[in-house]
């Protein structure tokens, strides 16, 4: 999954940066709200994460904008503005969340992780496909009663797929959600993971359709 940050203070955001890169996100961080706008104008995001407060256009604007725009990434509001109007006026502008500093890191990730859940149209946190289980919370695969070991990368792959069951991602959009700005990334590497998921999941898992992408039909 890839999230975008916004978030104008230096210190907090880059601790936030480092807390999802190291729960395995890919994540980007800008730090003022003409910056965001631009970036989702151009890029594909799974999730922003945006603060009130910023620079050249504040959050409440950047989400009126988003939202104008027809673009309903899920966006999770992250603000010391904790009193109830605030709260109100963020949702209604069409925040899908909101989180009031200080906060814990694990809340943040549970929290983007029901919204994942949410925006995908799922109650469970654990995706069910066939005999293959994915537990994005303990990162843990499970395959016909049989626990199979993934790479990081195999994983967020595999994740991907099976939360788009029935549609076809190009390589560019499986990348774009994986992978963030500062990641370095082999002109062959999706192609090599996907090679490696259907060595251990099986090769009908993962169908290619020529010229376009990858896909995991939906089940009958």
């Amino acid at each position: 999954m890839r999230i975008l940050l916004v978030e104008d203070d230096p210190q907090l955001g880059d601790g936030i940066r480092i807390g999802l890169q190291q729960a395995g996100y890919a994540a980007d961080w800008l730090q003022d709200g003409l910056a965001a706008l631009h970036s989702l104008e151009v890029e594909n995001f799974d999730m922003v994460i945006l603060d009130l407060g910023l620079p050249h256009v504040d959050g409440i604007r950047v989400l009126e904008k988003i939202r104008t725009a027809g673009n309903d990434v899920p966006v999770l509001i992250l603000t010391a503005r904790d009193t109830v109007e605030d709260r109100v006026k963020g949702l209604d502008c069409g925040a899908d969340d909101y989180l009031v500093k200080p906060f814990d890191l694990d809340e943040l990730c549970a929290r983007i992780r029901a919204l994942s859940r949410r925006h995908n149209g799922r109650s469970s946190p654990v995706i069910k496909y066939r005999d293959i289980m994915l537990d994005p919370v303990s990162h843990s695969l499970v395959k016909d009663g049989k626990d199979v070991v993934l790479s990081g990368r195999e994983f967020k792959i595999l994740q991907t797929l099976l939360e788009n069951v029935g549609r076809v991602l190009s390589r560019e959009r499986i990348e774009e959600s994986l992978f963030g700005w500062d990641d370095t990334l082999e002109s062959n590497a999706t192609e090599v993971h996907i090679h490696h998921l259907r060595k251990k999941l099986g090769k009908d898992l993962i169908v290619t359709v020529r010229g376009v992408g990858y896909m995991i039909p939906k089940t009958n």
